[in-house]
């Protein structure tokens, strides 16, 4: 396998993204909403493990199925 060189990959897949629009999010007149907040853990590094990614990860789940559905989401973080 050739070593991963991302100045030759990144390139050729933005251009992809960019031309079929793949992370375009446009807004429809009456499309359904829905609003998902994480909270960032506490700010001082004591105490983080493997289990705070978790809900954050099922929160995007979600997220990304309720938006190929159809539904209109807002996703930010904090």
């Amino acid at each position: 396998m050739p070593r991963y060189n991302p100045s030759v990959i990144e390139p050729k897949w933005q251009k992809y993204w960019e031309e079929n629009e793949t992370f375009a999010a446009p807004r429809l007149p009456g499309e359904k909403k829905m609003y998902v907040l994480d909270m960032f853990p506490y700010p001082s590094a004591n105490g983080l493990h493997v289990g705070h990614p978790e809900g954050y990860t099922a929160t995007d789940i979600v997220c990304r199925y309720q938006r190929m559905n159809g539904v209109s989401v807002m996703h930010p973080m904090g």
